[in-house]
């Protein structure tokens, strides 16, 4: 038998914002004693996504390295309840901007040693792909941090270039333009060479070319262009169809070349000077990569033999995170690090190039997940729990019915040796119990007695199972079936759509209590009406697992859980379902003092603005209620003082935060 599932800123910290040990830190009594956190940190895999910014320290807290392995660490628990004590309600996203640098200086220090290894002739000019995140102050920071390597930006479309022309000040570094572009987009971009920016119009539509043509001739000014192929080379996972025949963008070879004729007779042939391909994002596998490169390098050079000013080599993004700490081409990992990347694309350009006598481009990456991914941390509270009973009732003193009595027997009979057994025989008397209730031969408490002893059955035969070897075939759901609901004060929708949307993973983690060991294994719940609001898929060892490994949840005392490397898509991708916005959000960065600063603070939305936007009036709602009580003041159906207390509490809801303040 296999078991069914059941129907203002700059605020600095200083020593009193460090809490004292406080009364729920404490050793669960519930909990082991002998738990480590070394079993923490193999359990959740830090180890595997979180090196060189993620650790647990003898606190048993969660602690993050903004400067990764060169020192400087801040324990997360004690940081959010500064936050609190400012205010800062949960949930509440927060940006480590020195990781946003680190990750910045890493990526080009990694292009910089590949450069030299292989005696590459070129450079690297990276750029930061804008749909990623564009939140103004991520973008500033990636501006500020990205000076010193040229670093620029990727627009995918007329609002992105707005923020890319205005925001983007540093010499030398390029603008790629990419995405659906219209008159205005091109000439926007064209004439932004006045004002000393390097744009890069791509063509990725045919359409394109003879717009770009009209343009340039209408203003008289020589763009610089570059043309998006569609390769063969085939991308992997969620991301796979971004390539190929079938690539929603990207010219293929007999338009490319249509593309290099049309230039040619307008006498514009020297402005195509780059090629741009796109494999997908989060690519996994590094064979795919080499394919892909190899495949375009060729490109490149027939571009150029066919009398192109080719200079540059757009190698788009798809650069992966490690989501899951498994190393390997499973979707949520990658099997190579961020050097093996650089190695492969200067070594393959520069022997293509060798080969046909070519001069080696200027290398071009757009590697948006892999430089924001790591930066930003959700702290999320618990709410409440749900689970199926774990104790027997007590015996009355009267005789109770017999299938009770043998419920109860069957309970007290469970051992290592017979548990198979007497599973069958407690779902046998369950389903009895069940049946004598619907035929009117039971009261409803003794069938709610009857399903407190049957759950308390299974969580004895669950307690034998986790000490074998190896779970028998008809008890592989058990453990989900008796997982725990944990309520939590999120909204999926609005924080991490693409759990929902595309069944991304992302490490999810107590942010204390490490060390002690967690016994309970839970799904997770969030505020929204909707039943794919939740969190039942967490990473593994080896795959996916259904549940998480959590603590016990004490009432009143605070249970903080942690969603890393959510800074790439999430935030601007997510929806208002249920009307729940945006969180509260702070940048945190460490002082030479060795403490840290909070660079920002951008508070969440808030009841009034959420509802402004479906067109909702705050002052009008507001007036609709008075109005209404009012008529039921006239009516006695209401006392003033309560009329009152209706109106000051609905006039503070719509200030206050769209989360729960518990």
């Amino acid at each position: 038998m296999v078991l069914a599932s059941p129907s203002p800123e700059s605020l600095r910290n200083n020593s009193s914002d460090q809490p004292a040990l406080r009364r729920d830190e404490t050793a669960n009594p519930v909990e082991t004693s002998s738990w480590t956190i070394e079993q923490s940190e193999e359990l959740y895999r830090i180890r595997g996504w979180g090196e060189p910014y993620f650790g647990i320290n003898a606190a048993g807290r969660v602690t993050v390295s903004p400067k990764g392995d060169r020192g400087g660490a801040i324990d997360l628990y004690e940081l959010v309840e500064s936050l609190k004590r400012r205010n800062l309600g949960l949930p509440l996203l927060i940006r480590f901007s020195d990781i946003l640098a680190d990750r910045i200086e890493r990526l080009n220090a990694c292009f910089s040693k590949a450069i030299t290894r292989y005696s590459y002739a070129g450079h690297y000019r990276g750029v930061f792909p804008v749909k990623c995140n564009q939140q103004r102050h991520v973008v500033e920071d990636l501006v500020r941090f990205g000076e010193p390597y040229s670093f620029g930006l990727e627009a995918g479309s007329k609002p992105e270039l707005l923020i890319a022309l205005a925001m983007l000040k540093t010499p030398g570094a390029l603008l790629i333009c990419n995405g659906y572009k219209d008159y205005g987009y091109i000439e926007t971009a064209m004439l932004a060479q006045k004002l000393g920016h390097q744009p890069i119009l791509v063509l990725e539509q045919p359409e394109e070319v003879d717009l770009a043509i009209e343009v340039a001739q209408n203003l008289g000014l020589k763009p610089c262009l570059g043309v998006r192929s569609k390769l063969c080379a085939k991308g992997v996972g969620r991301w796979g169809t971004s390539s190929g025949d079938r690539a929603k963008f990207g010219l293929n070879l007999p338009e490319i070349v249509e593309a290099v004729d049309k230039l040619r007779a307008v006498d514009m042939l020297d402005c195509l000077q780059l090629l741009h391909f796109h494999i997908g994002s989060q690519i996994s596998s590094i064979v795919t990569i080499k394919d892909a490169i190899r495949e375009a390098s060729q490109i490149y050079v027939e571009l150029a033999k066919l009398g192109a000013n080719m200079n540059y080599l757009d190698v788009g993004g798809g650069l992966a995170v490690d989501y899951d700490g498994s190393k390997t081409s499973f979707y949520a990992s990658k099997n190579y690090n961020m050097q093996n990347y650089a190695n492969d694309i200067v070594a393959e350009v520069k022997e293509a190039c060798e080969e046909k006598g070519c001069a080696v481009p200027t290398l071009v990456s757009e590697s948006g997940r892999a430089i924001a991914s790591h930066q930003s941390v959700l702290i999320f509270d618990v709410l409440g729990t749900s689970s199926q009973p774990n104790s027997v009732p007590a015996l009355p003193e009267t005789k109770e019915h017999l299938v009770l009595r043998n419920l109860r027997e069957t309970y007290d009979s469970i051992n290592a040796e017979n548990f198979q057994e007497l599973f069958h025989d407690a779902a046998q008397f369950k389903d009895e119990a069940v049946s004598l209730f619907n035929f009117g031969y039971l009261s409803m408490t003794d069938r709610a007695k009857a399903e407190q002893i049957y759950w308390a059955s299974c969580r004895k035969i669950l307690a034998i199972i986790r000490t074998l070897d190896e779970t028998p075939q008809e008890f592989e759901n058990l453990e989900q079936i008796l997982a725990s609901i944990y309520y939590i004060n999120l909204s999926i929708f609005q924080s991490a759509p693409d759990c929902w949307a595309i069944d991304q993973l992302f490490p999810i983690l107590p942010i204390h209590h490490l060390d002690q060991e967690p016994t309970e294994r839970a799904t997770l719940a969030d505020l929204t009406c909707d039943s794919d609001g939740k969190f039942d898929r967490f990473i593994d060892r080896l795959n996916v697992k259904p549940n998480l490994e959590l603590h016990t949840h004490i009432p009143g005392q605070p249970y903080y859980l942690g969603m890393f490397l959510v800074g790439a898509y999430q935030e601007i991708m997510g929806n208002l379902h249920n009307m729940f916005g945006d969180t509260n959000t702070v940048h945190v960065q460490l002082t030479p003092q060795g403490g840290y600063a909070i660079e920002h603070v951008v508070k969440g939305d808030t009841m009034n603005e959420v509802l402004s936007y479906v067109q909702y009036n705050g002052d009008d709602l507001l007036e609709s209620l008075r109005q209404a009580s009012e008529a039921a003041l006239r009516d006695g159906r209401i006392e003033i003082e309560e009329a009152q207390r209706l109106l000051e509490t609905y006039e503070a809801g719509l200030r206050s935060y769209t989360y729960l303040n518990l």
